[in-house]
This record gives structure tokens, sequence and C-alpha cells, in this order.
């Protein structure tokens, strides 16, 4: 049974992997599984725009901010309302551009999902000036017309999000800029009435559009409808509310779009489905989205989503998750793909490292974060307005952003692979050459590298613990400052080892040396065989072989740190 479900699942991926948006049409449900119009599978690999029309503090490196409407404030507060909207207008020219999807799709992602702040397509309900009527406002449909654009010539999908929600969907008030002081979407009928009326608009002029892949209506609510006391909703068991105003807004989509997927989450950040779907789905086209964050990447972390999907044979989609180390994005895909589920990570770039794209800010905009974090001095309007144009203008476009790509590879090719390798070139000449040790293989715990922290399972989203550096590189292995400008892997204990792949331009005897401040106990394979350990990290007489070769650095006592890998020729063979 195990071994049919398995050979079942790779034919599947194996025809998902072909599709594009051009070639399949509208998908559907079909089942368990979404498929194009001629009923192949169809896996969606994809990545989230968070921060373009919604900002999120953290991503700006302001936690203590929050929500965009906040930072907008402080922004404001600096250089005046005209210059902060130049500054908003500027940063949704840049943040995302063709650029940035043309790299996607050469990666080899097929979707990408638009988290939608509704301010942009519909004035706010307290500013309409016909209450009850709906003003709608061209700069978010505009940007969605590009973007699509930019997808179809990629042969991608687009996945339409309401990621905040007229009145804010939750507690956890930065994802959807949700003002706490005024009534939320579940208290206000007029925000829920906008709500509706946008999606029947958004559904109006997409209605024809094969290339949207489907329209996510509510992001993660997070809301205790029973007891306020369950701020996130997690303990709901009713979910009424959310259940009632989900249908209402597919019974407005279908009124004049009866083709495209509806994606739902439940509460609790979008995974508590109890009581939503106790009298049944109310539509033959429905996707149940869930997130994923945090926790274990195993099938019993997911155990009461596949009972969902199996009662009520209806398609799963991991609609959000990342944040967390390589070796946590590839077991989380592996894990998804292999119950036939796609994904979109979050987010495609920050100002952090662990996605596939890191916004580097100039060194003004670092200086304004130390003055809005407490910790210097307050900067000239002048100098504030500048720091944050560059930010908008040059430091968040594609070109100027620092890649990860062994972020990428962590999820399009890890998972399907257990096999290693090289994250750059590194040749050794006739008389020797240095490795960097930071530039171990790519690949997971156990491919590429054991580390005995490498991901983040703790549920907590501050336990950073696989890269205490938080630079560089996003795979599991501990790093941190060499004390000359540079990195070095920190701390490798015992039974921790990395692997790496060079190649020899000949082939002969060679002397290592593992280049530490403080050299512990280590042994090392070569190309599969085994070497006598060492206890200062010196190797005499390997024979490298002309072409490629690997080698295996092994912890063998106490922790030490490893700069570099040092081979000098002994003899030529």
């Amino acid at each position: 049974m195990r071994a049919r479900r398995l050979l079942a699942t790779l034919a599947l991926l194996c025809a998902a992997s072909a599709v594009q948006a051009q070639q399949g049409g509208f998908l559907r449900t079909q089942g368990t599984q979404i498929v194009d119009e001629s009923g192949r599978p169809v896996i969606l690999r994809g990545v989230g725009l968070g921060g373009w029309m919604l900002q999120e503090g953290y991503m700006l490196e302001l936690p203590r901010f929050g929500t965009q409407q906040v930072i907008r404030r402080n922004i404001a507060k600096l250089i005046g309302q005209d210059k902060a909207e130049a500054f908003y207008q500027a940063w949704r020219d840049n943040h995302t551009t063709k650029a940035d999807l043309d790299a996607m799709g050469a990666w080899g992602f097929n979707s990408v999902r638009l988290p939608m702040h509704y301010a942009l397509y519909t004035l706010p309900v307290d500013q309409e000036p016909v209450k009850g009527q709906q003003t709608w406002l061209e700069e978010g449909f505009r940007r969605t017309d590009q973007l699509l654009a930019w997808a179809k010539a990629n042969g991608m999908y687009l996945i339409l999000d309401l990621h905040a929600a007229p009145g804010g969907q939750g507690n956890d008030i930065n994802i959807s800029d949700r003002d706490p002081g005024k009534p939320s979407l579940w208290e206000d009928p007029a925000h829920q009435d906008k709500m509706v009326a946008l999606w029947r608009e958004l559904a109006l002029r997409y209605k024809d559009e094969p290339a949207i892949a489907a329209y996510d209506i509510i992001n993660e609510p997070n809301w205790g409808f029973a007891s306020r006391q369950d701020r996130s909703g997690c303990k709901e068991t009713g979910n009424q509310p959310l259940r009632e105003l989900l249908k209402r807004t597919t019974a407005a989509i279908r009124e004049v779009d009866t083709r495209h997927i509806v994606v739902i989450e439940g509460n609790c950040w979008g995974n508590n489905y109890k009581g939503v779907l106790d009298a049944g789905l109310w539509d033959d086209n429905l996707v149940l989205s869930f997130h994923k964050y945090w926790n274990a990447p195993d099938r019993a972390s997911i155990a009461e989503l596949l009972a969902l999907r199996d009662q009520h044979q209806v398609p799963l989609w991991l609609g959000e998750t990342g944040e967390n180390s390589n070796d946590w994005f590839t077991r989380t895909v592996a894990l998804a793909e292999g119950e036939g589920i796609g994904w979109a990570w979050w987010p495609l770039k920050k100002i952090r490292y662990n996605n596939p794209l890191q916004v580097q800010p100039n060194a003004g905009y670092l200086q304004l974060l130390d003055y809005w974090n407490g910790k210097g001095h307050k900067p000239s309007a002048a100098q504030a307005e500048q720091a944050l144009m560059t930010l908008a203008t040059r430091d968040v476009r594609f070109e100027h952003n620092l890649q990860h790509p062994d972020v990428v590879d962590a999820l399009l090719r890890a998972p399907h692979s257990d096999r290693a390798v090289p994250f750059k070139p590194h040749a050794i000449g006739p008389g020797g050459g240095r490795i960097a040790a930071v530039d171990f293989d790519m690949g997971p715990d156990g491919v590429a590298y054991h580390d005995r922290t490498p991901a983040n399972e703790s549920t907590r989203a501050d336990g950073l613990v696989w890269n205490p550096a938080i630079a560089y590189r996003n795979d599991g292995v501990d790093l941190g400052p060499d004390g000359q400008g540079g990195l070095q892997v920190a701390g490798l204990e015992q039974g921790e080892w990395l692997r790496y792949s060079f190649s020899v331009e000949q082939a002969g005897t060679y002397r290592l040396r593992l280049v530490s401040p403080g050299a512990g106990e280590a042994s090392v394979v070569l190309n599969g065989d085994a070497l006598p350990g060492s206890a200062d990290g010196t190797f005499q007489g390997l024979a490298l072989l002309q072409g490629r070769n690997t080698l295996i650095v092994r912890a063998q006592g106490r922790p030490f740190d490893l700069q570099a890998l040092e081979f000098s020729a002994m003899r030529a063979d």
C-alpha cells in the first residue's frame, strides 16, 4: 500500500512539473487534487510577496512598530505626510518588479501569491463619501494587472490573497495592518460588506483570466468568537461567523465567476476548521489552505488536515510557510509534495536572510533604525528622507538584493534528491588551495552536514538557533564572526560534520590543515574512505584525485571553531 502511494505521488509530481499557466488553462479541483483543464494534477510551487503591498514591522527590522500604519505614522513624523506618500509609492514601484518574477520563473517556481491590502483597492469604511457604497481605487488593480502580466510572461500562476481585510481579521494586528482602536472585521457589518464587495469586483475583473489560479479570500483569521480570552481563535469550536462570511463571499464571487478556485482558511492563523465544515462544503471548487510555522515537518503535524481532506474529498494547499532553516524548508516541502499538496513560501524578500532574496539597507536607514529603536540620535528630515528613499528606490530592487541560492535549492531541488551539491565552485591548484569553512555543500541535515540544531521546531518565532550570525546562508549550521571581518563555522560539536565538494587540477598527495583559532580533535572522510583522526587538525598524505573530490570533516572532541580548509601539495602523481 505504501509503495503504491509513493509511486502514485512520484507520477503526480512528474506530471505536475511541466504544467504552466498558458498550457493548462483554468485550474480546478478534482477530488483531493488541483488539476488543469485536461485533468492533469498541478503542484503549485510558489512564493508570497510579503512586504510589497503590506509591510510587517519585522521585515523592516521594526518589530516594535508592528503594523504598516504605525510605521507610516513614524515616517510622516520625520519627513511629513506628502513625502511619506512619495516613499510608499516608490516602495510599491520598486519592491517587486518584472526582474523578481523573471528570477522566480528561472529558478523553477510556477506560482506567486499576492498579499493584498484592501485599502489599495477601495476606501476604508469610515472614508467612504456615501455610507454603504464602495469606491474603487485603481492603484491596487493596476498593480495586480501588472503583476499578472509578469507572471504570465514566465508561465506562472497568480493567487490573489486578501491579507489585510477591511477592519482587520484578527488580534495578530501586524499581519492585517489592523487598528486595535477601531472595530475589527468581525465587529462591524460594514467591513464585511466591503470585503464581500471587493471580492465580487476582483472576480468580475479577472473571471476570464486562466493565469489566476485561485482567490484566497481571508488570510489567517485569528479571533475568538466564543471567548475574547481566546485571542487567536485556536480553541474555537463553532467558528460560525467565519463560516458564514466565507460562504457569503463565495456566493458573491459565483455571481460573476464560476470557474476560479476559491481558497478558504480556518481560524487560528488558517488552521482551525472546527465548525467551518460541519455542514459540508458549500462549493464544488474549494481548496482548504493551512499555514505551517516552527513545528515538526512530519505527517503527524498535519494529520487533522489530512483527515479533513479525505473526509470531504477536497484538496489542501500549504498557503504560507517559511521563516526557518533550509533543512526545515526541505523536509516541509517533501512532506507537502509527498501528499500531493502545493505550497507558497513566505516571503520572497526582507531585510533578514532566510528567504530567496535579502534586502541590504543603506547606512542611513541603519542609523534611522537606531533612532527608532532608542539607540541613536534623531536624524534631520533631509537625512531621514534620503535614507528612506534610497531604501525604496534602490535597496529593495532585485538587482541590489543579495541572492540566496541555498534557500532556492532547499525548496526546489533538495526535497527530491538525496545528494549534496556545491555551495560554490572550489578549485585546488597544483600547489594547493583554500576553502572557506562556511562554504560547505548544499543539502539538508544528514546529507550536506550534520548539526545538533538544524532547524527551529520550538513553535517560537524567535528561535533562530541554526545560525546565530543571522548572515550569509540559511543552512542548519552555526556560523559566527571570525574576528577578522568574516564568518566561520562556530562551535563544531562532537559528532557534527560538514561536507565539501571540490575539484583538483592535478592528482597527488596533499596535506590538509584545518584552520581554527582553537584546534580541536577531528577526523576526515576523503572520497568515501575514513582516515585516521587528528588532535591538532592536520592531516598528512591525502591522495586527491584529478577532477571532483569530496571531503567530510567531523568533530571528535570538544567544540571548536573552523575558519578554513587549507590544502598544500606534498608531491604530484
